[in-house]
């Protein structure tokens, strides 16, 4: 059978993983009147939600040198099944918490797992197919608001239920699909997890650090954003949609970012990339009336999206066969371990007094530093891999 057809069941589970994660955010608000609790406490549901997505990354990547990656993919749909219905059905804030970082921690499982995977189905068009893949679990985020705004006119909980159902009958699917496939060899001489980690321990520093520090603020940016534009005088309804104008917007950032890293050097693409994220949060934030932040709305969401298909290109397209899976788990968890605080010290510093505004350009502020010394530390040669394929 051909590969198209198991990339295609792929794609569906990468849709439901991300939606998992991102249909916290429009949730916020919800949380907090329900459940009669703080931003701050808000804030820390969505962070274990994405500290959840990074805690078993690195124990995946171990497992990932004993098994098949479609074996750890089926755990993932088995787990994202379970950690729905759990959120469906909790009773209180305590076993919110301990279901959202089970969702969570469904979605580490199926990317560290499934990205090189997909590399390794289509080894010749690695951006391309990064790219797709990730359109697919982009298409999920876009939904996210629309989905919470029909379930709020019965219950929210329902947004679960029907996650649980779909988790389940993907699972089965790509059972179905995985055993009638031609798998690729490579990775299969992937099986020494601390060895091949510790050979490429300069480019997993390099993405932790850069593409770490872009989605923390990324994450304290959108998991606030329906609060931070009522805080700036916009309705509720307008508010809570322009999460799906940025999600929208980011549907195509996937694609045409996918296909460009397969032609230019990855880094410097990169450093363009965040430079251009920064500027479009610094416009967000200045912005002033419903056109003028809907454009920026939408500049933020193309930008950032364009990061995720270029950095994993970055990192999937520079590592070798023998330590693809290992490298990339350690970087996975690094990277998600560092932006899922960002929800969290967004909340915690708006709860203490902090303006929106101010949270946001400090943050900004800070990546724009980072961005200055990878950009010197590249000029003499000093950033590991990013070579395009082509």
């Amino acid at each position: 059978m051909s590969r198209n057809r198991l990339f295609g069941s792929l794609c569906a589970m990468v849709f439901l993983a991300n939606f998992a994660r991102v249909v916290f955010a429009p949730l916020v608000g919800e949380f907090i009147d329900e459940f009669t609790i703080r931003e701050g406490t808000a804030g820390l549901v969505v962070t274990l939600a994405w500290l959840g997505s990074a805690s078993p990354r690195i124990p995946t990547g171990w497992v990932l040198t004993r098994t098949s990656r479609v074996s750890v993919v089926l755990v993932s749909g088995v787990t994202l099944t379970v950690g729905a219905l759990g959120v469906a059905l909790a009773p209180g804030v305590p076993a919110l918490m301990v279901a959202a970082f089970v969702v969570g921690s469904a979605s580490g499982v199926y990317f560290v797992a499934a990205n090189p995977f997909v590399s390794e189905l289509f080894p010749q068009r690695v951006g391309r197919v990064m790219g797709i893949h990730g359109m697919a679990s982009q298409l999920s985020a876009v939904i996210a608001a629309p989905v919470v705004t029909v379930t709020l006119w019965y219950d929210w909980r329902y947004a679960f239920y029907g996650l649980a159902l779909a988790a389940a009958l993907t699972t089965v699917l790509i059972v179905v699909l995985a055993r009638r496939t031609d798998l690729p060899e490579a990775g299969r001489g992937d099986t020494d997890f601390f060895g091949g980690a510790r050979s490429e321990w300069k480019i997993i520093l390099s993405g932790v650090v850069l593409v770490g520090a872009t989605a923390f603020v990324w994450q304290g940016l959108f998991n606030f954003y329906e609060l931070y534009m009522i805080d700036k005088g916009l309705p509720p309804a307008t508010a809570r949609n322009l999460l799906t104008v940025i999600f929208a917007a980011g549907v195509p950032a996937f694609l045409v970012s996918g296909e460009i890293a397969d032609r230019l050097p990855n880094v410097p693409y990169l450093l363009g990339i965040v430079t251009v994220f920064l500027g479009s949060v610094v416009l967000a934030v200045l912005a002033s009336g419903t056109v003028a932040i809907v454009l920026a709305s939408v500049l933020v969401g193309f930008s950032v999206h364009m990061l995720f298909p270029a950095s994993d290109t970055y990192l999937l397209g520079s590592l070798p066969d023998e330590s693809r899976a290992s490298a990339y788990a350690v970087y996975s968890a690094g990277m998600m371990t560092t932006q899922a605080a960002g929800s969290w010290v967004v909340g915690e510093a708006i709860e203490a007094g902090a303006s929106y505004d101010a949270v946001f350009l400090v943050s900004a502020a800070g990546v724009a530093v980072l961005v200055v010394v990878y950009a010197v530390l590249n000029a003499f040669g000093r950033v590991p891999g990013g070579t395009a394929h082509a």
